[in-house]
């Protein structure tokens, strides 16, 4: 039987230096679905990801991503998944379409359509403009279709919107509900604004001092909670309620 979640986090925990971070982490994150990863800046958001995609190796915990075991098949997952975590770094004297050629040569991925997906996040009219000269939303833009370049099964966005005027907001949050309903794409996505999650999310986690104190359909939420459900969410995420 085929397994319906394609990241499954079981117990996972990450120290440093004799601090437990994530403390005893268990995710769900359903096939072809967004995943709403919201928490307060600092509460646990990055370093879960980084751990989902094999940057970060957990100290007691398990990782399945695709049905494959982070800890023991990296690279293979890596393969299968597009990312941004933390600030995103470019070749910044090459163009858009030269940084995305380079990365699908790295990938050792194959395609023709490069300029398909600059057209997808707003960049098809930058040229042989270089990175060095992009707006931090532009280079924001850029990073998404980095990620998404290879067609990976799944995307991992930390804080994508960071950068993005009200225009490129809506453009991606756009973007982000086709290519999961209409490409299967599954989309973990992170933020600090319920506001964010609130228009994409299938189901919302909720991360509070690294701890995962929520995880349920937001749309179940939404009836549950329809005078405020923006308190609702600040009382979770400050610890006030679970």
């Amino acid at each position: 039987m085929e397994n319906k979640f394609d990241i499954q986090i079981i117990n996972l925990k990450k120290i440093f230096d004799g601090k437990e971070i994530i403390k005893g982490v268990s995710m769900h994150v359903e096939k072809g679905t967004i995943y709403g990863f919201l928490g307060a800046n600092g509460a646990g958001k990055t370093t879960v990801i980084k751990m989902i995609s094999g940057l970060l190796s957990p100290s007691t915990g398990t990782i399945q991503v695709l049905g494959m075991d982070v800890a023991k098949q990296k690279t293979e997952v890596l393969r299968s998944i597009g990312t941004i975590i933390s600030t995103p770094i470019f070749y910044d004297h090459l163009s858009a379409y030269d940084n995305l050629d380079i990365h699908l040569e790295y990938m050792n991925v194959k395609t023709n359509n490069i300029q398909e997906t600059l057209k997808l996040v707003g960049l098809n009219d930058t040229g042989k403009q270089p990175v060095s000269k992009f707006s931090l939303g532009m280079r924001q833009r850029l990073a998404i279709a980095r990620s998404i370049i290879h067609n990976p099964k799944i995307v991992l966005l930390d804080e994508p919107i960071n950068g993005l005027d009200p225009m490129g907001i809506r453009d991606m949050r756009e973007l982000f509900i086709e290519l999961a309903k209409n490409r299967g794409m599954t989309m973990l996505i992170s933020s600090h604004i319920l506001t964010e999650i609130e228009h994409v999310a299938d189901t919302v986690g909720v991360i509070s001092e690294g701890r995962l104190v929520k995880e349920a359909s937001l749309p179940e939420l939404k009836e549950e909670h329809r005078e405020s459900l923006e308190d609702y969410f600040l009382d979770i995420m400050s610890g006030r309620r679970n």
